[in-house]
């Protein structure tokens, strides 16, 4: 058996692809299997996108504004968390 090689597609194709999936009328499946790939590779590639677009910085539009300020607070909390927890991990090996 021959090992397949991982195809790399440009960020402009893979934008092209995800546009075409909100443009088109046509279903994710659809669009994946004529561009030739995964239908879970052009839904990651869709919400990487638009996590991307959301994080992109202040929206004219409230409801992708108030999206984006509820993802940058989600992205904030666990930030706090993390750190919570390595200042009283660093604490206590301090301590001994």
């Amino acid at each position: 058996m021959g090992r397949q090689e991982r195809r790399v597609f440009t960020d402009e194709f893979k934008r092209e692809a995800v546009h075409l999936t909100e443009t088109s009328g046509r279903t994710i499946f659809e669009v994946a299997e004529d561009l030739g790939i995964g239908r879970s590779t052009l839904t990651r590639w869709k919400k990487q996108f638009r996590e991307a677009d959301l994080l992109a910085g202040p929206h004219d539009d409230l409801d992708k504004e108030l999206a984006r300020l509820r993802k940058e607070n989600e992205i904030l909390r666990q930030e706090r968390d993390i750190l919570k927890k390595a200042a009283a991990f660093f604490a206590k090996e301090t301590s001994r």
